[in-house]
């Protein structure tokens, strides 16, 4: 068991780790929200599932469990809602990181 939970747990560092480097590396809200949003709740879902592994008590993997799904309800939403509030509020997604095909054309 503790294998497969250090596993979940070196997994779950790891894509922590990629969200904060996205987060630093990108260059508007935008994408840093995909960033976080993303790679963030994954990597803290293996974390607590892996933690919630290695405790050996059930009561406190299913903690962990409903931790995930917290984290699966609300980030979605609260991504949502602060890149809707970064567009109403005027700020425009970094022409680089745009895929539009028309802005080629002009």
């Amino acid at each position: 068991m503790s294998l497969v939970a250090g596993g979940m747990e070196i997994g779950g560092a790891i894509l922590c780790a990629i969200a904060a480097l996205g987060i630093l590396r990108f260059p508007d809200v935008y994408t840093r929200l995909h960033a976080a949003s993303k790679a963030g709740v994954l990597g803290t879902g293996l974390l607590l599932v892996g933690a919630g592994i290695e405790s050996g008590d059930i009561w406190i993997f299913l903690r962990c469990l409903l931790g995930v799904l917290f984290l699966l309800g609300t980030t979605p939403v609260s991504a949502h809602l602060l890149a809707r509030s970064a567009l109403k509020s005027g700020i425009q997604p970094n022409v680089a990181a745009s895929i539009s095909e028309h802005k080629n054309n002009k």
